[in-house]
């Protein structure tokens, strides 16, 4: 059987077979978890057994990717479809305990698709505050003759304090194209004129169309089959977080949030019972850039606009090709 060939342009993450070995020094197990928390830990662990051996009231953000409530292979661990009932007793069986692990001050937000979203809702609010519900435009999804194509997914935003909270809007902040730039007494309204174009700085909506999921073309792509974008992540961490705040994922998967949090200068802790998953994000760490697709200068841009964000790079020596990763592998 001939291999099928890989273009070069596919950056989607491997592993090779000598990068293992150091790899994997970079992954705790659950004995490693056993004896004390440390900071940046990758744990290769089921949440069932490590979630006990986590310190309560620890974590300045907890951000949960679950399986949602369909059928899905993640490489071997198979996930069934259940009733709502059923996927809320599932639910229930994890999340108090990951909930303990919040400051009194955190904030959480918790992923699902239409199936689930439902059953999250009732299940995080009989701990937790919820805030908002955060929808974005995946975009990606099969077409379908019968039904509506599924292309967005909601995030749940919930604290333990309504009251006390961190929450940065000044970090979230996204740029936009102007198409009717309006002008008074000669001067742009509300507007900028660049060298890249003319630009407004907007605060930050719970509808979030700018963000597309990993293809094969980005550096951050996996194998895996639910990953999330970094720049998803990013906006999470960024509102919700300070530099050198401690950040939990009790569903770590392929790693995004443990590449931001390390980008972005927090702590994080996360929990991958799949091996392969957790090689994956250990690669992902070790050669991280602080480069995030999509977040340059300090905003969020939207999609299409990638020739503006290199000028703008390039305006101020920030090129990607002149960054060097956060560590070696």
């Amino acid at each position: 059987m001939t291999k099928r060939k890989i273009s070069n342009r596919n950056k989607t993450v491997r592993i090779e077979a000598d990068e293992e070995p150091l790899l994997q020094q970079s992954i705790s197990s659950l004995e490693d978890l056993k004896m004390g928390l440390k900071e940046s830990m990758l744990i290769n662990a089921d949440l069932y057994d490590g979630i006990d051996y986590i310190p309560d009231a620890y974590f300045d953000l907890i951000i949960i990717d679950p399986p949602y409530n369909l059928d899905k292979d993640f490489h071997g661990n198979k996930f069934s479809s259940r009733s709502s009932a059923a996927y809320e007793e599932y639910l229930q069986s994890w999340f108090y305990k990951v909930c303990n692990k919040l400051k009194d001050n955190g904030s959480l937000y918790m992923c699902g698709d239409w199936r689930s979203t439902a059953s999250m809702q009732r299940v995080i609010e009989e701990r937790l505050t919820i805030l908002n519900r955060i929808s974005w435009q995946r975009d990606k999804g099969r077409g379908a003759k019968n039904n509506w194509k599924n292309s967005m997914e909601d995030i749940w935003f919930a604290v333990k304090d309504p009251k006390n909270y961190y929450f940065d809007v000044e970090a979230v902040k996204v740029k936009r194209k102007v198409i009717a730039p309006y002008k008074s007494n000669g001067k742009p309204k509300d507007w900028t004129e660049t060298s890249e174009g003319n630009f407004r700085i907007t605060y930050p909506s719970n509808f979030w169309d700018d963000i597309t999921v990993p293809f094969w073309s980005m550096p951050e792509n996996t194998d895996h089959p639910t990953q999330k974008p970094e720049k998803l992540f990013a906006k999470l961490i960024l509102a919700s977080t300070k530099e050198g705040d401690k950040i939990f994922d009790p569903f770590l998967g392929s790693g995004t949030s443990a590449v931001v949090a390390k980008k972005l200068h927090r702590d994080f802790c996360g929990i991958e019972l799949n091996r392969e998953y957790c090689l994956w994000a250990a690669k992902r760490i070790a050669t991280a850039t602080d480069t995030i697709q999509g977040y340059v200068g300090g905003v969020f841009w939207e999609r299409n606009t990638l020739s503006e964000q290199l000028r703008h790079k390039d305006s101020h020596d920030d090129l990607c090709t002149n960054q060097k990763p956060l560590f070696d592998l």
